[in-house]
């Protein structure tokens, strides 16, 4: 790993990394935040479309409330960079940008576009090598696009991520318009193969995790009707029994000034998990 910067932030440090990664064979950047003293969890962010490692880091606010919980944060980018596939940088929905979250099967994609991979294994390794995290001590968030690979990766892959939380996710993506578009683009157009990556579905064939999912949602988000689809999300839960705190917030949107009002309650969320 390279550490390109770092700052000093409520005692602790906020850094910016950068490391060759197996999964996409490309670079990989993250930013992280470690409070100074004993650091009692991990808490990976993923972030939405068009977004970077930065944005959260630098935007939610969160660096006051992890050093008073003595939790990290590590925000990896949103996809491999570098590349120059076909239609990857055409659009703010598909290829640079927005990964997504899976393992791509498509061709070019599928050599490089493994992002599903990348979290759970490759970063999933590094924070326990690199940082010296217990495997038992890491959760999972994100927002948006990144809130929809929190849940995914979540319920997948129950046994190592201790709580699971989401802003604005994208909770039913194999019917949205941006799921559409991006399933098709790396994973063909075989549309029994989207469901391994959307939310609602998984939890239809089974998939649980054993502790309550805790998702926040603004009603004045301009997706929240035709890409977000939240509703999907509490019937599902409601209907196979999963645990769940899906809280509708009266006039907030999709930005980060949303993110920032309630971030300290996802923390002490994922907090209380890792502490017990």
């Amino acid at each position: 790993m390279q550490n390109l910067k770092s700052h000093k932030s409520f005692e602790g440090l906020t850094q910016f990394w950068e490391h060759e990664s197996k999964s996409t064979k490309t670079k990989m950047k993250f930013s992280t935040f470690i409070p100074q003293g004993e650091v009692k969890g991990c808490l990976i962010w993923l972030s939405g479309l068009t977004c970077t490692d930065e944005n959260f880091i630098t935007k939610a606010g969160a660096q006051k409330r992890l050093s008073e919980k003595g939790l990290m944060v590590i925000c990896p980018d949103t996809s491999p960079r570098g590349l120059n596939l076909p239609a990857e940088h055409e659009a703010d929905d598909f290829g640079s940008g927005a990964g997504f979250y899976l393992n791509a099967t498509t061709e070019g994609y599928k050599d490089h576009y493994r992002m599903f991979d990348y979290v759970t294994e490759e970063l999933y390794a590094l924070i326990q090598k690199e940082f010296k995290i217990a495997a038992n001590k890491i959760s999972i968030s994100g927002h948006s696009m990144g809130g929809h690979g929190a849940l995914v990766l979540g319920l997948t892959q129950p046994e190592k991520f201790r709580s699971v939380s989401a802003f604005s996710p994208i909770v039913h993506p194999t019917q949205a318009p941006w799921g559409q578009k991006a399933f098709t683009g790396y994973l063909g157009s075989d549309a029994a193969a989207w469901k391994k990556y959307d939310a609602v579905e998984l939890l239809l064939a089974g998939k649980r995790h054993p502790n309550a999912l805790l998702v926040d949602q603004g009603l004045k988000d301009p997706f929240f009707e035709k890409q977000l689809m939240t509703g999907h999300l509490t019937e599902a839960c409601q209907q196979v029994g999963q645990k769940a705190q899906v809280h509708l917030r009266e006039g907030y949107d999709h930005s980060y000034y949303f993110i920032s009002t309630f971030i300290d309650a996802h923390i002490d969320f994922h907090a209380q998990a890792l502490n017990a």
